[in-house]
Parts: structure tokens; C-alpha cells; sequence
């Protein structure tokens, strides 16, 4: 019962871990070049000039991930970023985060 239990432990550790890994690594490069279009309001390194807009640089890769996909999946509604994110697949939204997640918070 004992080595049963065990058994049962170490799958479960292990879902766990493959769960917590994204499916492939990000192309940070590739982010970078897809990036033109929100460089028109997040700013050219992820630092937005317009109040209203956040900053990219630096956010944490997982959180941009998960709010361009609600945006595109229409979960979080804007006028402007829905229809930004629509065109987006999961390995754009992917690589745009590296790219973001990559960058100096503080525009350098």
C-alpha cells in the first residue's frame, strides 16, 4: 500500500512539473519583430509615452500571456486591444511576451 502511495506521489509531482513548463520556449527575437504595431502605443521598449497605456517592459511573461489571450478571446473586452489581439496565435502571444518580459523595466 505503502510503494502504491508513493507511486501515486511521484506522478503526481511530476504532472505538476510538466504542467508549470510552457509548452516550447518563446523566440524572444521573433516577439521583437512582431512587436512593431504595439510599439505604436506601448512604446518602441516596452515604455509607453501615453498615460494611459501601460508599460510592457519588464511585466512577467506569464501575465502577458494570459491578457493578450483574454483580449483576443474576447474573456477582456477594449476597443483598442481586442481588435490588436484578434489576429494573434498562441506562439505570436507567446513570443510577443518573451520579447516584453525581456526588456529593462526601466526603458534602457
Amino acid at each position: 500500500m505503502k510503494k502504491i502511495r508513493n507511486n501515486i506521489l511521484i506522478i503526481l509531482f511530476a504532472a505538476g512539473g510538466l504542467l508549470s513548463q510552457p509548452v516550447f520556449a518563446a523566440d524572444v527575437a521573433a516577439g521583437k519583430s512582431k512587436s512593431a504595431t504595439c510599439a505604436a502605443c506601448h512604446g518602441n521598449k516596452g515604455i509607453s509615452m501615453i498615460p494611459m497605456y501601460p508599460n510592457l517592459a519588464g511585466q512577467k511573461e506569464q501575465y502577458l500571456v494570459l491578457q493578450i489571450k483574454a483580449f483576443r478571446d474576447g474573456d477582456r473586452k477594449n476597443m483598442v486591444m481586442s481588435p490588436m489581439a484578434a489576429g494573434l496565435s498562441d506562439t505570436d502571444i507567446a513570443n510577443l511576451s518573451a520579447y516584453y518580459a525581456s526588456l529593462d523595466p526601466a526603458g534602457k
